[in-house]
């Protein structure tokens, strides 16, 4: 075994780099098991790689194999440096990727929760609040998207509205009678806080502020108030979370992928693809519940 290479590694690591004890403990820990089954001075990248993926079907979550790669990369690039061998066969592999986080969203009793908060506040803030969550909720609109909605947004009685996303581009997204009426009562009030500055007449929810419209700060303040209202953890809910519980819902609900993918104004579907997997255990019941072969019983032997 090569451990007096580890000590010297370690040595170097507090003399000259002023690692820490813990640091120095993780380094330790994670390269003594690399060095009881591996020579550092002969093993290739072909062998780190195999080591490397392995890490994952022994349990280590993505975070974890990222540290021990870290460490054998500083261990390897110190060998090299010291001339105990000729290369780094560290530089040929590829840290893990962490899986993308899943959604955070909001059960629909939840939602009704933060709703019911939001129309308890005081009159000055529970007209603005409830349009802001039947907006973000029940159409899925980005918080940006929001505040910059035109003044005209909602005129008439049509079911759809253009909303300017991302990279400027223009989709057609439905607002309910629910949000429309909330809105408009919302815009009551705003308007009248906001008389006399020119640039609030431009915005469906104006305010007093330099930009003529509610910010998303703002935005963000009123959810926190509402939330505390209706009992839930301020710390969870947000503009994001209500647009990720908008399509959890849907999808749930039996929404097509591609339908949600334009209503969210997703360019590619591999970013709409990610709620489906909040969606597993549901198609897997659909699955076990109508395929035929699912409900088959095993015949005795």
């Amino acid at each position: 075994m090569a451990l007096h290479l580890l000590e010297a590694f370690l040595e170097m690591m507090a003399a000259e780099r002023g690692a820490a004890r813990n640091t120095l403990l993780a380094y330790r820990t994670d390269l003594a098991e690399y060095i009881a089954a591996h020579d550092p001075v002969r093993a290739d990248a072909a062998e780190l790689r195999i080591y490397v993926g392995g890490l994952a079907g022994r349990g280590f979550s993505p975070r974890s194999q990222a540290r021990k790669l870290s460490s054998l990369r500083q261990f390897h690039r110190f060998l090299a440096r010291e001339g105990l061998r000729l290369d780094d066969p560290t530089e040929l592999l590829e840290s893990p990727k962490a899986p993308a986080p899943l959604p955070k969203a909001l059960s629909e009793e939840e939602m009704d929760l933060l709703t019911m908060g939001a129309a308890s506040l005081p009159d000055s803030q529970a007209p603005v609040a409830l349009a802001v969550i039947e907006l973000l909720y029940a159409s899925g609109l980005r918080v940006s998207e929001l505040v910059t909605l035109p003044s005209g947004a909602l005129r008439g009685d049509a079911p759809l509205v253009t909303v300017r996303g991302k990279g400027a581009k223009e989709r057609l997204v439905p607002i309910s009678r629910r949000a429309r009426e909330a809105t408009s009562m919302a815009r009551e009030g705003l308007t009248k806080r906001g008389k006399g500055r020119p640039q609030a007449q431009r915005w469906l929810l104006p305010s007093r502020g330099a930009s003529g419209h509610l910010t998303r700060q703002g935005v963000g303040l009123l959810l926190k108030q509402a939330a505390l209202a209706g009992g839930l953890d301020p710390a969870r809910v947000s503009p994001h979370v209500l647009r990720h519980s908008f399509a959890t819902h849907l999808l749930s609900r039996g929404a097509d992928l591609r339908a949600l993918q334009t209503l969210l104004g997703h360019a590619d579907i591999a970013t709409t693809q990610i709620y489906t997997r909040v969606l597993e255990e549901r198609l897997r019941a659909v699955v076990e519940e109508h395929h035929p072969l699912a409900r088959l019983q095993p015949s005795a032997a």
